[in-house]
């Protein structure tokens, strides 16, 4: 009897240490146990040595890659105390994930190229970002500082847009590094040989009235504007860009501020449908389904294809990153025009491109280490460099203001590498254009927002390609289904438990304080267990 009872008091007793330890790793939520929202120390010590890891994103393009390695060389012979170590992604969204991951094993980079969508997810865990507001406004070590062995900008030096859209909920988590644009690149040639003059401005009708032209066959099958058996008029390749950007021209709902979810109202309901008429008749498809819009467009098989600014190098037939054969390659001449609007005399487009933000570590040392380096992102010659890789355009007025970039832009068509002109253009278009870029807002679960405004464009597609109707009772079938897939009936719910957790629980996440709450709840259930067993023994004793 009395082993019995030894033996259930330690699995009482383990059971309840499991409890407290998991408990006390999740009150660690709030940065890791041991990890306190970064304080800034009184100097940079630089007798220590440092070692950084940051995360960047190309998209296979070796030159990024020598910039990138460039700059880690540049910034090493500044700072022989730190080494920076370098890990390139293809993808952010891959990224996006390896920091979901690494966050609960406290293994997160130093230094992070990404997107502030994923950064507001991040920040569930409270403290894993750092805020850089305090960094910034040192005057020895933040925008133009005093102890700064480099030549970075001053803080009225970086353009307000492009820094705004780094702000979540007032404060600053990161730093943007290269801005981009979406673009119509169009092939002039067809667009003429079909009849029609490209306007100043393209609009939703123009673009939809000559894809549909463009689908016109002969007896043969093959399409009269290039006497191939393809023809996909319009290519669109990130959808979620298109129905956030339609919605913004109309006026309509995506979301607000505060994270309320928008999107499925009775104008996305109408947009769909259009959608799905250029969709039935073939003049219409996306990248997902069809693939990339480049390939098509530079085979003569897509007149309207709307990319980033940033893919520029891929269009056109004189593209120096071409994906198709020479065999296949028609020659055309390419126009580079802001993607299509509703109102010419009040254009909207999105801006968008990579930012950079620093993760909070155990020693503040090692975070002002990798804030050095964030910053050092910022100088003219990383700026100019990468801008010149694609239709990137500098973040800061100091790079963009430069003769050297000024001369880059100047010598645009000179030759089909550097000077490659409809790269120059694709750039030219978001420096003419930044006055009528826009933002979405950022929050918890605006990254599935963003995936669910491009699903319904994908889902409206394969449903008419599939012979499937899209009458409202369809759509609105469709709005339930994203919305659950997409979680997003719960975001608001989700802010209003992280706000109340953030008063109650002295600013833990709201997932730490639901799962600290069951925690307590599944200790609660032992002790009771516990002491109906003793009461039980107790009884059998007497």
């Amino acid at each position: 009897m009395k082993r019995r009872g030894e033996h259930f008091v330690r699995k009482t007793v383990c059971a309840a240490a499991l409890a407290a330890v998991c408990t006390a790793w999740l009150a660690g939520c709030h940065g890791r146990e041991g990890i306190r929202p970064f304080e800034m120390p009184e100097s940079f010590d630089e007798t220590r040595d440092y070692e950084i890891t940051f995360w960047a994103k190309n998209d296979t393009n070796k030159t990024q890659t020598a910039i990138y390695e460039q700059a880690i060389a540049d910034f090493e012979e500044l700072y022989p105390n730190i080494t920076v170590n370098l890990r390139l992604y293809t993808d952010y969204g891959k990224i996006y994930n390896d920091v979901i991951t690494n966050i609960a094993t406290d293994t997160t980079p130093n230094v992070c190229i990404t997107y502030p969508d994923h950064i507001a997810t991040y920040l569930t865990g409270a403290g894993n970002v750092v805020c850089l507001d305090g960094l910034a406004a040192d005057a020895e070590y933040g925008f133009g500082g005093d102890r700064v062995k480099f030549d970075a900008p001053a803080f009225d030096e970086l353009i307000p847009d492009f820094l705004d859209e780094c702000r979540i909920e007032g404060q600053l988590y990161a730093l943007p590094y290269m801005r981009s644009t979406e673009a119509c690149y169009v092939n002039k040639t067809y667009v003429e040989a079909l009849g029609y003059t490209l306007p100043d401005v393209l609009t939703w009708d123009f673009v939809w009235e000559v894809s549909e032209a463009a689908m016109a066959q002969d007896a043969d099958g093959n399409y009269l504007v290039n006497g191939q058996k393809v023809m996909i008029p319009f290519l669109y390749k990130s959808t979620d860009n298109m129905m956030i950007q339609m919605l913004r021209q109309k006026g309509a709902g995506y979301s607000t501020d505060a994270g309320e979810v928008r999107l499925f109202n009775d104008t996305t309901r109408a947009l769909l449908s259009d959608i799905a008429g250029h969709a039935a008749t073939g003049a219409f498809s996306t990248f997902k389904i069809s693939g990339y819009p480049a390939n098509f467009l530079n085979a003569g098989q897509c007149i309207f294809a709307v990319d980033s600014t940033a893919g520029a190098t891929w269009m056109g037939t004189d593209a120096p990153l071409l994906d198709i054969s020479e065999d296949k390659l028609v020659q055309f001449e390419t126009a580079v025009m802001a993607v299509p609007q509703f109102d010419t005399e009040h254009p909207r487009m999105i801006s968008q491109g990579p930012s950079v933000c620093v993760f909070n570590k155990r020693d503040p040392q090692e975070v002002m280490a990798s804030w050095l380096f964030a910053q050092y992102l910022l100088t003219d010659e990383v700026q100019i460099a990468y801008a010149q890789t694609e239709g990137y355009v500098p973040v800061t007025y100091k790079a963009l203001n430069s003769a050297a970039y000024q001369e880059y832009l100047a010598a645009g068509g000179q030759d089909d590498g550097l000077h490659y002109d409809v790269k120059i253009k694709a750039s030219k278009l978001l420096l003419d254009h930044v006055d009528d870029t826009f933002v979405t807002p950022v929050f918890v679960g605006s990254a599935s927002l963003r995936d669910a405004a491009g699903q319904l464009v994908e889902n409206t597609v394969k449903a008419v390609r599939r012979g499937q109707p899209l009458e409202d009772p369809d759509i609105d079938a469709m709005y339930g289904e994203i919305s659950s897939l997409y979680r997003l009936d719960q975001i608001g719910a989700q802010r209003n438990r992280m706000s109340a957790g953030e008063e109650e629980l002295g600013g833990l996440p709201g997932v730490s304080v639901i799962m600290l709450t069951a925690l307590a709840a599944a200790w609660a259930v032992i002790l009771a267990y516990a002491a109906v067993q003793f009461a039980k023994r107790k009884g059998n004793r007497h």
